[in-house]
């Protein structure tokens, strides 16, 4: 049965936690701070983690930073107060796999643990992360992982082909398991720019909820198309 670990100050929150994880097969795992959190964490290496932000002492920010100073690989979902997009990025440019907002949607948590599931399937067999394919009409870029500063280099080299490719449209595929944070919004804004410049459009597919957040409050919403589907963008 696999391990999960929930953080947060709430005795209530971490009850529907404990019932509602347990119901999805999990061997639940619960803190009542951050310091407890991270001493459970040491213990028993879950894979997954989930945090509240805001709680006394040490808060969700320290909680995620010393976690993946421990084991980077760690997946680790915030949760949020309604409104907190500031520390929800804050907490995506510190590696979180992603964030949910109080109160909580089931489905917004099914989404967040499928995908975390799926980044550490991904790291178990070795999936690449990033992939090029050719249709009738586009460079059809799939991105199933990171697109952080430590990612930078792949992802760019990813992009260049698909640049060098004779097609006029570039489309970004985004599965549930991908990841953007402050760092790769600044490298798809620049990328993005550069295609513009070589006369091709760029399309972005597959977003969740929360990556069209992102997007739309950093401003790649209004410089670059976001289709409804991947049928869509290549359309």
């Amino acid at each position: 049965m696999e391990k999960i670990l929930v953080i947060d100050d709430e005795k209530p929150t971490l009850k529907m936690f404990r019932l509602t994880l347990m119901a999805y097969g999990y061997e639940v795992l619960t803190a009542e701070n951050g310091q407890e959190g991270l001493d459970v964490f040491e213990r028993e290496r879950p894979r997954i983690v989930l945090t509240d932000i805001k709680m006394p002492g040490m808060d969700g920010i320290e909680v995620l930073r010393r976690i993946k100073q421990i084991d980077p690989a760690t997946e680790v979902i915030v949760i949020t107060g309604h409104g907190d997009m500031d520390l929800a990025i804050q907490a995506l440019n510190l590696d979180a796999t992603d964030f949910i907002n109080k109160p909580i949607q089931r489905h917004i948590l099914e989404q967040a643990l499928k995908s975390a599931q799926e980044r550490c399937r991904m790291a178990a067999e070795h999936i690449r992360e990033f992939e090029l394919d050719e249709t009738e009409n586009a460079a059809l870029i799939t991105i199933r992982g990171s697109i952080t500063a430590g990612h930078e280099s792949r992802f760019q080299s990813c992009y260049r082909e698909a640049l060098s490719l004779d097609k006029r449209r570039i489309v970004l595929h985004f599965l549930e398991s991908s990841v953007v944070n402050g760092a790769g919004i600044a490298i798809l804004t620049q990328l993005i720019l550069e295609s513009r410049k070589l006369g091709k459009d760029v399309v972005v597919a597959g977003l969740s909820d929360n990556l069209k957040k992102v997007f739309d409050i950093v401003g790649l919403g209004k410089l670059v198309p976001v289709a409804g589907s991947i049928e869509e963008a290549l359309s």
